[in-house]
């Protein structure tokens, strides 16, 4: 099974991205990730760096890793910028990249509502998600849709890409991977009683951590992406633990 992290880009500065990123790549993780937001979940008084600028950056400055969206989000920017972003994306690192996508919810309304950008109804975003998948599909990408709504997933069944469970249970993905390639995002499991302040449960729990790897990898997700903070050896000896688990 291969492996990923969610950057940390709710931040001031890209730096502390840049650098987990090209840690990330020296220690085996196979891919690296961005958030799609204009602020934090509910946080609009905190920053948010935008992700196709770190991705680009990294194209620069890193040699092997994966670099993806989880997710670049349909609506936030009409589907022909957001697919030549990624097309741009795709001359800086060539066959380095992953085109995650989602439509947003209503907990992400609120960021289009502020900026003045229309939130276009589901049945409209999910239709421009079909679309956007399938011109990125067609120019070669791996494509994964985000999301564990029916209708979502039907457009990841129907246009042939990956769908990505978010937190998902194993018996979610199992029931998922008889009908496509299922990739797996959600928090770092954390240890109880701590005081990471980028961590209010507690720091990551390495022992947690490999038996979740463990747990996904046994029902058949092809990735496992984790948010920031994430012990990285630790994830990346589980996985190697395991057998690979598809192709994303």
């Amino acid at each position: 099974m291969r492996t990923g992290i969610i950057l940390p880009t709710f931040r001031e500065s890209a730096d502390d991205a840049l650098e987990v990123a090209r840690r990330a790549e020296t220690l085996g993780v196979d891919g690296v990730f961005c958030y799609d937001h204009l602020w934090p979940m509910g946080r609009p008084d905190r920053p948010a760096i935008a992700p196709f600028p770190v991705l680009g950056a990294l194209a620069a400055t890193t040699e092997r890793i994966a670099l993806g969206t989880l997710v670049a989000r349909i609506g936030l920017a009409p589907n022909d910028v957001i697919v030549a972003e990624f097309d741009a994306l795709s001359l800086l690192a060539p066959g380095r990249v992953i085109a995650v996508l989602g439509t947003g919810d209503h907990l992400s309304a609120a960021e289009n509502e502020a900026y003045g950008i229309p939130f276009a109804p589901a049945a409209e975003r999910r239709g421009r998600l079909a679309a956007c998948a399938r011109a990125l599909r067609d120019r070669g990408l791996p494509v994964w849709i985000g999301g564990g709504a029916a209708r979502t997933v039907a457009i990841a069944e129907d246009e042939r890409v990956a769908v990505n469970l978010w937190a998902a249970e194993a018996e979610a993905i199992a029931a998922q991977v008889a009908r496509s390639e299922v990739t797996w995002a959600g928090p770092c499991p954390l240890a109880p009683g701590g005081s990471d302040p980028q961590a209010p449960g507690g720091p990551p729990d390495p022992a947690a951590l490999e038996a979740l790897v463990a747990e996904l990898a046994g029902a058949g997700a092809s990735w496992a992406v984790f948010g920031w903070p994430v012990p990285m050896q630790a994830l990346v000896t589980a996985a190697r633990d395991r057998g690979p688990a598809g192709t994303g």
